[in-house]
């Protein structure tokens, strides 16, 4: 499979707008060469340069059973629980539902986002962490796919 967003190239700078400079809006995303088996999508967001200032990786978006026809998500998802176009949303590391821009504390960090082909839909209510998400897909995964951009604050003049 391959992970794309027209926001962005792969290891390149996210643009502010889908940062917490620029109001926490989720970048459109777009996939393509899925195995015909795939029955529904998991899409995780994570920045595991965080380590290095809290001492764990940092879940930006936990994204659960999407469709399996489904080939993109639109620029700016709601933050709801359930998606009107499919999908539930688990916790952030915030313990919010939906998107949460990158807002590194200092320096560049790598936001890789990751999306997961199962060959069936999971049975999971909203507001699942990623670590149980992970341990549900176990077994499950048929393809994945990777989609790493970067990000640094604006550094303020006085």
């Amino acid at each position: 499979m391959k992970l794309e967003s027209p926001a962005f190239p792969s290891d390149g700078m996210i643009p502010s707008q889908y940062t917490c400079d620029g109001g926490h809006i989720s970048p459109p995303l777009n996939w393509s060469d899925v195995p015909a088996e795939t029955r529904s999508f998991v899409l995780i967001m994570d920045d595991p340069d965080a380590i290095a200032v809290s001492g764990k990786v940092f879940d930006h978006w936990v994204l659960y059973n999407l469709p399996a026809e489904m080939r993109q998500i639109p620029e700016g998802v709601p933050t709801e629980p359930e998606l009107s176009t499919g999908g539930v949303h688990g916790l952030t590391s915030r313990q919010g539902y939906g998107y949460f821009g990158p807002c590194p504390p200092n320096g560049t960090h790598h936001y890789y986002f990751k999306l997961f082909a199962l060959n069936c839909p999971l049975q999971l209510e909203p507001g699942k962490t990623k670590a149980e998400v992970l341990q549900a897909i176990e077994g499950y995964v048929i393809a994945t796919a990777e989609l790493v951009g970067r990000y640094v604050r604006p550094v303020a003049t006085p």
